[in-house]
């Protein structure tokens, strides 16, 4: 019951007049990017719940991010977890976002854009799930379709994920599913302020996300739902409480269930 309560709440944000109306969402990427000329610097905490066990996996991803210009953005990735037993780095990755296509109106939008990621990973290999993002090495290509309507915005998000041996002596197994094809929907709104007065106010932001993925070698599939409150200050600090749950999955996942802390900070027109 609790859940449904979250998933009628199913809305996103937009960001504040200097960040120039762009969506901002927490489990996936938006068509629109970052400001030209900006830095970001992002820390998201990931606290798992490891399943058949009292274990926490903590996993650790600070980023930083360069908006080279206003069609093209760039993130570089350090991935650390508690997996072994000790807190450590397991690997680092690059992510690359160009959106080609933008239909600008008063008050709505449409874009599109295109991203590869490229991940090298060093952990062992535990679970079906394919996830470049933090456990395996690997690449993934895919494409966003954005659109804001006054305050409320959706995403759709398709992408192909290959994953290949992670380091240290860590094969990928032969019996597993390497490739899969991923895809989220995400949808939200901005709730407060109700009027804009000043760039500095406070922005409340709640959203939704629909995750899956399907591994078309063995038609093994599954999907999480995600629900996220967003705070923006000063239009220039960002904080995501999100949680993502499972809803259906016959692929073994160790851990689909838990908190996503973000924090992120930008700096304008610094380069």
């Amino acid at each position: 019951m609790r859940w449904n309560r979250w998933s009628v709440a199913g809305l996103l944000l937009l960001a504040a007049p200097r960040a120039q109306a762009q969506e901002l969402f927490v489990f996936s990427e938006p068509a629109s990017n970052m400001p030209a000329h900006s830095l970001g610097l992002r820390a998201s905490n990931w606290l798992m719940d490891e399943r058949n066990s009292a274990t926490i996996n903590y996993h650790l991803i600070p980023e930083l991010m360069w908006g080279v210009n206003k069609k093209f953005m760039i993130h570089t990735e350090a991935f650390l977890s508690n997996r072994d037993k000790d807190f450590s780095a397991e690997g680092a990755g690059l992510y690359a976002k160009y959106r080609f296509y933008s239909k600008d109106e008063v008050h709505r939008h449409f874009r599109m854009a295109v991203f590869g990621r490229l991940s090298s990973n060093n952990g062992d290999i535990h679970q079906e799930e394919i996830e470049t993002n933090g456990h395996n090495t690997g690449y993934e290509l895919g494409g966003i379709a954005t659109g804001l309507l006054h305050k409320q915005a959706i995403s759709l998000t398709v992408s192909y994920e290959r994953a290949l041996d992670n380091f240290k002596g860590h094969e990928f197994p032969v019996f597993q599913a390497d490739r899969a094809i991923n895809y989220s929907l995400s949808t939200g709104r901005l709730i407060l302020p109700k009027h804009y007065n000043s760039y500095r106010q406070t922005n409340l932001n709640l959203m939704v996300e629909a995750i899956g993925q399907w591994h078309p070698q063995t038609g093994k599939s599954f999907a999480d739902l995600t629900a996220s409150v967003q705070l923006i200050f000063n239009s220039q600090t960002r904080l995501d409480i999100a949680y993502k749950k499972e809803l259906y999955s016959n692929m073994l996942r160790t851990a689909p269930d838990g908190w996503l802390l973000r924090v992120e900070h930008l700096l304008f027109n610094v380069l």
